[in-house]
């Protein structure tokens, strides 16, 4: 029987724990990054957990002031990959999301994120846009769906 996900809203520190398991972040943002980059701005910051271990994390804010709300950081710590994480907070967070009005998630990952990439189009997310950079697998996508 699979464990249960058990998602929820949590401080910044919570979600900086699980942003340092993410082996694809080379250098994790410090807690300080976090908060500068939501500052002043509606915030979600939510965890999930597998029994008691926190097993990945989202972090969202409106950004663009535009009706849309923007998913800036999310990873779920490899150990726990492959067991509906991810899936879980998208939906926690979109379900929040229209509680509160939104109608859009955007969201950027970098072309060498292949799971991710796969998994936004696989969830409804459209490719809106590319941010290239000198080396093509560096490249920004953004991606966006209709909630």
């Amino acid at each position: 029987m699979a464990q249960e996900i058990v998602v929820k809203e949590v401080p910044i520190e919570e979600a900086v724990k699980v942003n340092v398991s993410i082996v694809e972040f080379d250098e994790p943002y410090p807690k300080e990054c976090f908060e500068e980059r939501y500052k002043g701005k509606e915030k979600l910051i939510i965890a999930a957990y597998l029994g008691n271990q926190p097993a990945g994390y989202m972090v969202g804010y409106d950004k663009f002031g535009d009706g849309s709300f923007y998913c800036w950081m999310a990873g779920v710590n490899p150990k726990f990959r492959g067991k509906g994480v991810l899936k879980a907070l998208m939906d926690y967070q979109e379900n929040w999301a229209k509680k509160k009005g939104y109608k859009k998630i955007k969201i950027k990952t970098r072309n060498n994120r292949r799971e991710m990439l796969a998994y936004l189009v696989k969830y409804g997310f459209w490719f809106t846009g590319v941010d290239p950079r000198p080396k093509i697998e560096d490249n920004r996508i953004m991606l966006e769906k209709d909630i």
